[in-house]
């Protein structure tokens, strides 16, 4: 597995509007808000996708990425690794460009499968880290 180069890491943020977060939690203390609250402040549109949600950071939640109603740049995924199969399916079913799971969430598997299809994938890096770095 081999990441995207920073320089095209970058070009993925600069393009980005819309960033939908699997698995973000509408408790405060948890990383996946925090980091989803810095990327909104960052000017990011975020969609939740979280099924025991209503509401995070304002915004609606959705069950699935498939019940979202509009385009998206960026699936950023908080979830464990085990479930990236069943995630990455649903990826290709919404056909965004970008598949991101955040540090310590990886499947090889995954990531050759969605990089031979077409996909930018990145594994195993922190969305926020890489925006303050590369911004």
């Amino acid at each position: 597995m081999h990441n995207p180069s920073r320089e095209k890491i970058k070009k993925v943020l600069d393009d980005s509007k819309t960033i939908a977060v699997v698995g973000l939690s509408p408790n405060p203390d948890r990383t996946s808000y925090m980091v989803s609250e810095a990327m909104q402040r960052a000017g990011y549109r975020i969609i939740p996708v979280n099924p025991r949600a209503d509401n995070v950071l304002g915004e609606k939640s959705y069950a699935t990425l498939a019940d979202i109603p509009e385009p998206v740049d960026i699936v950023n995924v908080f979830r464990r690794s085990e479930f990236l199969p069943e995630l990455a399916r649903d990826f290709k079913a919404i056909d965004a460009p970008v598949f991101w799971t955040q540090l310590n969430v990886v499947d090889e598997a995954v990531f050759d499968d969605l990089t031979d299809a077409g996909y930018t994938v990145i594994m195993d890096r922190c969305i926020k880290v890489e925006h303050a770095i590369l911004k």
